[in-house]
């Protein structure tokens, strides 16, 4: 009986690794997105600057002329 009982706890080992190695998985997935949501965020502030700075330089060139 011994040896179906390390078998046993073998493939429990097992299962819990594998379980946690697709915890750890899904937990790099998950930051990787908010990674790139950051990213698009952080690009879609910088254009909105660049087209605020630009209607205000254009507003500018009219108060000047």
């Amino acid at each position: 009986m011994g040896f179906m009982d390390d078998a046993k706890d073998a493939a429990e080992a097992t299962g819990e690794k594998v379980g946690d190695w697709v915890d750890e998985q899904k937990e790099r997935v998950s930051d990787k997105v908010d990674e790139m949501q950051a990213e698009a965020e952080v690009k879609k502030a910088e254009a909105h600057r660049d087209e605020v700075k630009a209607k205000n330089e254009y507003k500018e060139d009219l108060r000047d002329s």
